[in-house]
């Protein structure tokens, strides 16, 4: 587990308001911090180690420098797409999972979402285009909340970064309130905290001008195999199962298995 948070803009004190929204998700990263501060943004990011331990540290950046990216979560299958994109030309400078998506973002744009396989919330500033591209993972595994204040872009892995900002108003949502009275959760995106969300899971976004585009990369529509016979079905869920726990099983750390 780790934590990113940061804004868009510089009409406040950076540095200093950064460091209160990544004090607030400290618990997520007790390994380390990082940041990047420039006229336009503010990245943070809070560590829990376990790929490349001694050169995994974020923000991270592609060879020019003109792509950041702060990333919590893990990608099973960034070996894969690091072979790929060494075919292609692209340079890594370390071993982590998180620069996979750096370079997979140079190179495929949007699309990079369609060849992952793991569990994710990230962001990708983009230094010459003034944009932040960013993800949450197929089933919402990592968190991922968002405001959008003043025009600017104000997000965090939990909403207790967003409420160290400045120039947001602290106000309840009745509406989500209503929800969790009836279902006792929130099906909307809306949060307690008034004009703060949540990145719905399967979704990515694109921030620019102070304007957010949503949209859906991944719906779980089941897909039944009709032409399969009782065995080949049997077979064929003890190959994902093993497929999956191997690729859990991807660690610079010590890894363990619970069982209930």
């Amino acid at each position: 587990m780790c934590g990113i948070c940061g804004f868009t803009g510089n009409n406040i004190k950076q540095e200093e308001v950064l460091n209160k929204m990544m004090e607030k998700i400290h618990h997520r990263g007790p390994d380390g911090g990082g940041s990047f501060i420039d006229n336009d943004v503010a990245l943070g990011f809070r560590r829990l180690s376990i790929i490349d331990l001694d050169h995994g540290s974020q923000p991270m950046t592609n060879e020019t420098g003109d792509l950041i990216i702060t990333f919590n979560g893990e990608i099973y299958n960034y070996r894969e797409i690091r072979v790929e994109l060494e075919k292609k030309g692209h340079v890594f400078a370390n071993n982590a999972d998180t620069e996979c998506l750096v370079h997979g973002y140079e190179e495929y744009g949007t699309d990079l979402l369609s060849h992952l396989r793991g569990m994710f919330a990230f962001v990708i500033w983009d230094k010459n285009k003034k944009t932040m591209f960013g993800a949450r993972d197929f089933f919402g595994i990592k968190p991922f909340y968002y405001g959008i204040i003043n025009d600017q872009l104000v997000y965090g892995s939990e909403i207790k970064s967003i409420l160290e900002h400045p120039e947001y108003e602290r106000k309840v949502n009745p509406q989500a309130l209503e929800q969790y009275l009836t279902f006792q959760y929130s099906v909307l995106p809306e949060t307690f905290f008034e004009e703060i969300y949540k990145l719905m899971p399967g979704h990515y976004f694109m921030f620019e001008n102070g304007e957010m585009k949503i949209e859906r990369y991944f719906d779980p529509l089941l897909d039944p195999q009709e032409d399969m016979n009782y065995e080949e079905l049997v077979q064929n869920i003890d190959k994902t199962l093993k497929d999956s726990i191997r690729y859990h099983m991807v660690s610079d750390v010590e890894v363990a298995s619970l069982l209930s």
